[in-house]
C-alpha cells in the first residue's frame, strides 16, 4: 500500500490548490456563455455527439466516492447545458488537461490505497485514470464551467480494458480529456468503445452509450 507522508500531502495539495486558484481567477465563467463562437471560429475543432441510451448502474467507484464526498454528490437534477466552445475555452481545456496529466503521477489503487478500486482526488500527486478525471472536472467546475457539460465516462480502451475519461459536451460536439493522451480529440476519434457516462441532468444518474454491452467491473489502473 502506498504510504503518503504529511509533507507530500501538503506539497501536493498546495500545488493543486494554487493551480486551481490561478485558473479560476483567469477563467471564471468564461465557458458558460451563450451566443456565437465569434472571431477564430474557423480554427475551432468540430465533433459529433455520442448516442445515449437507457439509464444504467453507476460504477461502484462513483458510488463509494459519493459516500465519502457527500456534499459534492448531493445535487439536484438540472437542465442539460453544453459549453460554447470559444477559442479561450479551448485553450483552457488544453491547459487543464496538460497540467493534470503532467502533474499527477500514475499509481494503481492497489499501490495507492491498498484496494482494487477507489475513486479519489489526487491531492497527494498520485492517482489512476478516474482520479485524473475527477481532478480535471473539479478544476473546470471551480473555474465556473457547468457540471452538466463535464461528464465522467467509462470506456473500453484499444486493448479492451476498462478506462475512465472526461467527456466535455460543447456546441461543437463532444471532446475527450484523457490521461493517456495529451491531445484533446473528438470522442469518436479516440479508438475507444464508449460504455456509459453521467447524465447531463444528474451526475448521480448514469446512461449507457452506443450499443448495449457488458460494462467493465473496474476501470483501468493506469
Amino acid at each position: 500500500m502506498f504510504k503518503r507522508t504529511h509533507q507530500g500531502l501538503r506539497a501536493g495539495g498546495a500545488l493543486l490548490f494554487a493551480c486551481m486558484t490561478a485558473f479560476a481567477a483567469g477563467s471564471a465563467h468564461a465557458a458558460d456563455r451563450t451566443g456565437s463562437i465569434g472571431h477564430g471560429a474557423a480554427q475551432m475543432p468540430n465533433a459529433s455527439y455520442a448516442s445515449v441510451g437507457d439509464n444504467t448502474r453507476a460504477p461502484i467507484g462513483w458510488v463509494e466516492f459519493c459516500a465519502e464526498y457527500k456534499g459534492e454528490c448531493a445535487t439536484r437534477p438540472s437542465q442539460p447545458r453544453d459549453i460554447v466552445l470559444t477559442p479561450k475555452a479551448w485553450s483552457d481545456l488544453v491547459k487543464v488537461n496538460n497540467w493534470v496529466n503532467e502533474t499527477v503521477k500514475p499509481m494503481t489503487d492497489l499501490d495507492h490505497w491498498g484496494v482494487v478500486e477507489r475513486w479519489n482526488y489526487p491531492d497527494d500527486g498520485y492517482g489512476d485514470c478516474e482520479d485524473y478525471v475527477l481532478q480535471k472536472r473539479r478544476m473546470l467546475m471551480k473555474a465556473g464551467w457547468p457540471r452538466e457539460a463535464l461528464l465522467i465516462t467509462v470506456v473500453r480502451d484499444k486493448k479492451g480494458d476498462g478506462h475512465a475519461v472526461l467527456t466535455v459536451k460543447t456546441n461543437r460536439g463532444e471532446f475527450i480529456l484523457d490521461n493517456e493522451e495529451n491531445r484533446i480529440v473528438a470522442w469518436n476519434k479516440t479508438g475507444y468503445r464508449f460504455v456509459k457516462r453521467q447524465s447531463q441532468s444528474d451526475p448521480n444518474t448514469w446512461v449507457s452509450l452506443g450499443e448495449p454491452r457488458t460494462a467493465p467491473a473496474f476501470v483501468s489502473a493506469r
